[in-house]
């Protein structure tokens, strides 16, 4: 799938050395995307959420400042110095902050922020309503976001057993229970990630993050072997809130004694192959990428 996407993308692609905007947050996809951006000849101009983003971002990016949060017109005109007229997102946001007492004197939001609160989020405040009013923002100042998978489609998970630990039927039974949950709960807007164990539901992600969720599980179910389910949402925005799994996951799982990672084929992006499946192997962790059809074929639909 990664050739035949990159094959589609391919002509639409800016020109190389053209400049690149990275609005950055947390994690290590940010450092993936500007690494595979950096190889293509293209310029990154990074601007990193402070707090949140990596410092190794200065070291791989042809620019790199930070800016707080709320300071989204700092950001777009650290963008519009550079030229920048394609930018994209990666890396997770902590949204915690947003619920914080103090909310407003912590963050100090400027005009441009406020004006997009109050222009596009007065309904409601989900992952998509967010991220797709920051999108916004930037668009009316000619700046306007792509996927960052249109730079590194490589990182899309293969299809298939990524493990040599493969599911028993019971964990098949799991990932057929949690891979419907966990669609509805994208369909929702409220999280990726379902946990779930003898057909039990342990725990699901909402404004905590992945990692989070699975270790609320351990707690919640103290003699281990669940099944984390992490999906896209029905109708995912590839440009924000992909879905992404990495050494962190496979290592939250371990602690909390999760035994099964089952994610969505062509639709999750994993960080660091290599370092995940060796781990995941070392731990005896299944995981496995596949198709909702697929659960359908194996009688457990």
């Amino acid at each position: 799938m990664s050739d035949s996407y990159r094959e589609r993308i391919l002509p639409i692609l800016p020109r190389q050395g053209e400049p690149i905007g990275l609005l950055a947050g947390w994690g290590r996809f940010p450092v993936v995307f500007a690494e595979s951006a950096q190889r293509q000849g293209y310029s990154v101009q990074c601007i990193g959420i402070e707090g949140m983003a990596p410092d190794e971002l200065g070291e791989v990016c042809d620019t790199y400042h930070t800016a707080p949060l709320a300071r989204i017109g700092t950001a777009i005109r650290f963008f519009k110095k550079r030229q920048v007229r394609s930018a994209v997102m990666a890396g997770k946001v902590e949204k915690r902050v947003l619920f914080d007492p103090l909310r407003f004197w912590n963050l100090l939001p400027d005009f441009r922020t406020l004006h997009m609160w109050m222009r596009y989020c007065t309904e409601n405040k989900k992952d998509d309503t967010l991220l797709l009013a920051v999108i916004r923002e930037f668009e009316r100042d000619g700046i306007s976001f792509r996927s960052a998978l249109d730079f590194c489609p490589e990182i899309l998970v293969k299809h298939g057993f990524l493990t040599k630990r493969q599911p028993t039927p019971a964990q098949w039974k799991d990932i057929h229970f949690g891979w419907t949950l966990a669609k509805e709960m994208g369909r929702l807007d409220v999280g990726q990630t379902v946990v779930v164990n003898d057909t039990a539901v342990i725990a699901i992600e909402a404004i905590e993050g992945t990692d989070e969720c699975i270790k609320r599980a351990g707690l919640l179910c103290r003699r281990g072997g669940m099944t984390v389910v992490k999906v896209a949402k029905p109708n995912q925005d590839m440009r924000f809130d992909v879905p992404t799994v990495g050494v962190q996951t496979i290592q939250t799982m371990r602690e909390a004694g999760a035994r099964v990672l089952a994610i969505e084929s062509s639709m999750t992006i994993l960080l660091d192959e290599p370092e995940v499946l060796k781990l995941a192997d070392k731990l005896g962790i299944t995981i496995v990428s596949l198709k909702a059809e697929e659960l359908q074929l194996r009688g457990v639909a």
